[in-house]
């Protein structure tokens, strides 16, 4: 049977590597915390003053963290393994609805991740605060609440930063998820106003407040602190708390940073023209909608590009790059332009002979020669009729000698198909003169063109030139219109009333071609 509908890379537990990453980053951010706080309640502050038996209490507390160490280690990290995991893949068989569901419950669990491997740590730390407190008691009272307050905070510190980094681990499992649905609304995840405060919060509050104590402590205590036991007090833990601050801040911003720099990066390559830029989606607070939305935006701007491009087939780039630049209307303005008409030469009787997809493969070989010719002298194609094409020279940007232009691609196009290796030949005319440029139809459909005496000129032009040895004609008023260099280049072959106008045209044909006739 297929596969069901969104059974993708979301439905994979975390990888391994992952597991044993976070794993060694949390076991050693509490070992070092542990520490800290072992060594600041035991030696750093007076409490050894207060207590009667101090060898007896320092080896209790030793003996106790020693083995609530070990076994907070190893529940943890048994209890993390247990809790924070992808939840099994159902079925093959099972429904679509299945699937689906599987698919929710693993993203929430990825998500989760660390904020459930914050409670697995911050649990031994709130269970230890109360049992070292209970130790101690049976020597001081003070010494027990002095221990309580410094596993305490120490506690909240050291989860703090495991947390951070467990984030930071983290990432490409959550980039994973996100990449098959994408952020819309903020959830477990704290946003940066949330991340920023408590960076501040647990990063230097904290750690003030444990200076705010000792410098209180010291009051009430006077005769066990010292001006050097308390100025020892006050550095270390200041220095505790810079380095604690530092890292709390620096993972914080980190964490805040890389989306932002990332999406700032791909911006730049955009900017470059590199549409198919992308960012890892890896965060899920407003940090991961702003990915998403980049994401979105660049999706858009390759459609509008691929549109526009499409666009610009159908109708021109100079027509689409001003369709795109403002509203569309009907009608249009008097403007005095060029026209090259091209008809092919024996399309009846080939249409008549080979099969329609040989005709259509001669045809394409044709226009591409005519719309590479036209393009390289600055005109643009403004419609094929069958085996006919229509080119414009003038609209609807204004071009500098229109009419030289349009003369040189009849020339230049005339050349090609006099190849020995040209896909077909063709009558080519040229004419100009004003005419109306806009956009003829409905406001349903419409298509920019030109309405005018020169195109009527040029289409019945296009038949004389057939009968010309060098298939090409243009009128007096196309040369007339042309700058010396180019006019230069024709010489008068022939004057007669073309069908359905009322004056004569003087016909002009390239000298070098007049020349053979």
């Amino acid at each position: 049977m297929d596969d069901p509908p969104e059974r993708g890379t979301v439905h994979r537990d975390f990888r391994p590597a992952t597991k044993a990453l976070v794993g060694a980053l949390v076991v050693l951010s509490n070992v070092v915390g542990a520490a800290i706080v072992l060594a600041v309640a035991g030696w750093l502050l007076p409490t050894q003053n207060l207590v009667p038996d101090l060898e007896t209490t320092l080896d209790r507390n030793l003996w106790a963290f020693g083995f609530y160490l070990a076994f907070a280690v190893v529940v943890g990290l048994i209890w993390g393994f247990l809790w924070v995991h992808v939840p099994p893949q159902p079925d093959p068989d099972a429904g679509d609805d299945a699937w689906r569901a599987h698919g929710r419950q693993a993203r929430s669990a990825v998500l989760a991740a660390p904020l459930r491997i914050t409670v697995v740590q911050a649990v031994p730390w709130i269970v230890a605060v109360p049992l070292f407190a209970t130790i101690n008691a049976l020597s001081s009272l003070t010494v027990a609440l002095t221990v309580a307050c410094v596993v305490a905070l120490g506690g909240v510190a050291t989860v703090a930063v495991a947390y951070r980094l467990s984030e930071l681990a983290l990432r490409g499992e959550v980039a994973r998820v996100l990449a098959e649905d994408p952020p819309d609304r903020l959830g477990l995840v704290p946003g940066v106003v949330a991340r920023s405060l408590s960076a501040w919060t647990l990063g230097t509050g904290v750690p003030l407040l444990g200076i705010a104590l000792a410098a209180a402590a010291s009051l009430v205590f006077r005769d066990y602190y010292t001006v050097t036991r308390l100025g020892i007090v006050v550095l270390v833990l200041a220095a505790v708390a810079l380095a604690v601050g530092f890292l709390l801040a620096a993972l914080t911003s980190t964490s805040i940073a890389g989306p932002v720099m990332d999406v700032r990066r791909a911006l730049r390559r955009v900017q470059d023209g590199e549409l198919e830029t992308l960012v890892q989606i890896s965060d899920a607070s407003e940090l991961g909608m702003l990915q998403a939305g980049f994401n979105e935006m660049a999706t858009g701007l390759r459609e509008r590009d691929r549109i526009r491009e499409l666009f610009g087939r159908q109708v021109g780039e100079g027509v689409a790059r001003t369709a795109l630049a403002g509203e569309i209307e009907l009608g249009g303005e008097v403007r005095e332009v060029a026209v090259m008409f091209v008809d092919l030469v024996g399309s009846t009787e080939m249409a008549f002979e080979h099969p329609p997809h040989e005709v259509v493969a001669v045809l394409n070989a044709f226009f591409a020669e005519v719309v590479d010719v036209v393009e390289s002298h600055r005109g643009w194609i403004n419609k094929f009729e069958g085996d006919a094409a229509l080119a414009v020279f003038g609209a609807p940007d204004d071009l500098e000698d229109a009419a030289g232009c349009a003369l040189a691609a009849a020339r230049a196009l005339a050349e090609r198909l006099d190849a020995r290796d040209a896909p077909a030949t063709a009558g080519i005319a040229v004419s100009a003169g004003p005419t109306l440029a806009g956009n003829i139809g409905d406001a349903r459909r419409y298509e920019y063109t030109v309405i005018g005496d020169p195109v009527n000129e040029a289409a019945r032009l296009c038949d004389v030139a057939k009968g010309l040895r060098g298939l090409v004609a243009a009128s007096d008023a196309a040369i007339g219109r042309a700058g010396a260099g180019e006019a230069g280049r024709w010489t008068e072959v022939d004057v007669l009333r073309l069908r359905g106008r009322k004056r004569a045209t003087r016909v002009h044909a390239p000298s070098d071609r007049a020349a053979d006739d």
